[in-house]
Parts: C-alpha cells; structure tokens; sequence
C-alpha cells in the first residue's frame, strides 16, 4: 500500500486508477463515452477496452458489453489491431457462453455481428464460435444478400422528381448509401461524398444518398444548400428492405458493370471510401 502511495505522490492520482480493476460498469461507461472521444483516440481505446472485456469472468454479461462494443467499433477505422482485438474477444465471449437461435433457422445477434466483422471487415476468427451452425448460417446469410443486392434494380426520387435506378446506371461506379439526419456518423460521412463526388464526378462516380426522411428534414440539415451527391427519397423503407438494411448507414459500391465490389456496414472514414472506390476500379 506504501509503494502505491508513494507512486501517486510522484506521479499523481492517475496513477492509482491505474491500479484500478475494470468492471462492467466501469466498461460500460467507457463504451458509452466512445462516440465522444476524437477520432485518433477512439480507435486504441477500443482495443484496450476490448482487452479489458477480455479479461472479465465468461458469461452473458461478458458478451453482452463485446457486442455493444462490436456496434460502435466499426464506425470508422479504429485501425485493424484494435478492431481484431475486439473479434477475437466477441469469438472468445461466444464460444464459452454461447446463445441460442433469434429464431427458428435465424441465428442470434451475436453470431452475425462476428460474421460482419470476418465478412466486411476482414478479420480473423477462429474456435469454437466459427464452427457454431448459427455462425456459419449467418455468413450464408450475408452471401445470399450480397447476391440479391446485386439482382435488385430500384426506382427513386430526387427532390427535382428524377427518377434514378441502378441498371441505367451501368457504365458508371455507383455508391449507393442509406442515412438518415438522426444518424451520428451518417452525419460524419456526408461531407466526404460531397468531396468525393467534386473529385471524381468526372470519372464516372455517381453517390446516390438514400433516405426515407421527408425533404424538409434533408433540407434543415444542409441549411439549404444542395450537396453534390445525389439525395434520393424511399418512403417507407421499400428499397432499403430489398437491400436488406438493418442498420444505418449503409454503403454499397458497385463496379461499372454492375458488380458490388465493396459494402460497408457501418460508418466510413475517408480513407475507407477510397479504399471502397478502388476496389470498384476507380483511378484515385
């Protein structure tokens, strides 16, 4: 206890937190502040409070902060360590307390979020949870999507009354993303379509915005002035249902002969826009 005393006395009471054993309400503190956190400090915080789950006695309540973590961890680039750090505690999590089905045949939140994380976000995962039927139906799942994202076609409105739909669009690199106003890093994103639109408009990159919001609200978040980008309107979730929306925002990012050549689950930095973009063979 000396030894402890005499440590702060030198370096200051932070170094008697350090000391200090993280528990899940401590941890669920630290997942609620992320959002705040600047960008360059968000990502090593999320690896260290993944680690810091990690450490936790196995249980539900163990998974259940991994998965709330899993949900913030993919808005933006927390950097591919700290976002593996958070996989390999949600596969460990899973395989000692795993879950059962949401439904018959459905597998359960958890099992899909780690699938997302292999799948979108090219992590690793290995053990127990990975051989799990629900696991496995879950990357099924994300084929069969991926698949019929393909297939379907839309028919959209703009504010103007165009109607815009994929097929016509062929021959151009299309980025079709779903947002809403209320959306925190929906919010974060716009800007960057706005600066990516300017720049490669030109090259055949068309950004179509799509929202199930009415225009005044479009309109009182851009205070007026019209984005570069393309806002499109789908009343009542039609088209985000075919797409298989679940969750905001949304990024698909199609090649000129209508491939999808990427797909973002979550929010996208820059740099991961680009990344997206070039792998839809965009010249950057």
């Amino acid at each position: 206890m000396k030894s402890i005393l005499l440590t702060a006395a030198l370096f200051g009471c932070s170094a008697v937190a350090s000391f200090a054993q993280a528990t899940p309400d401590s941890i669920k503190l630290e997942i609620r502040g992320l959002r705040s956190l600047p960008e360059a400090e968000r990502g090593p915080r999320t690896g260290a409070i993944a680690r810091e789950i990690a450490s936790l006695p196995d249980g539900k309540p163990k998974l259940s902060l991994v998965v709330g973590l899993a949900g913030l961890s993919t808005e933006g680039d927390p950097g591919r360590d700290n976002l593996q750090a958070v996989t390999d505690t949600l596969s460990g999590a899973l395989a000692a307390s795993p879950v059962p089905e949401s439904a018959p045949g459905k597998p359960a939140g958890p099992y899909k979020e780690l699938a997302l994380l292999v799948r979108y976000e090219g992590m690793h995962a290995s053990g127990a949870a990975t051989k799990d039927p629900q696991y496995v139906a879950a990357m099924k799942e994300f084929d069969h999507q991926d698949e019929q994202v393909v297939k379907n076609d839309f028919a959209l409105k703009d504010a103007k009354g165009k109607t815009w739909t994929k097929n016509e669009l062929r021959g151009k690199i299309v980025m079709l993303n779903f947002w809403a106003t209320w959306c925190p890093p929906c919010r974060v994103e716009l800007p960057n379509m706005d600066v990516l639109t300017q720049k490669y408009g030109s090259q055949g990159l068309v950004i179509l915005a799509v929202t199930n919001e009415d225009e005044a609200k479009v309109d009182k978040l851009f205070h007026g002035v019209t984005p570069h980008f393309n806002v499109l309107y789908d009343p009542g979730n039609k088209v985000a249902d075919e797409y298989f929306v679940d969750s905001l925002p949304r990024t698909y990012v199609f090649n000129r002969e209508g491939k999808l050549a990427a797909v973002g689950m979550d929010g996208r930095t820059m740099q991961q826009f680009n990344t997206m973009l070039q792998k839809a063979g965009l010249k950057l």
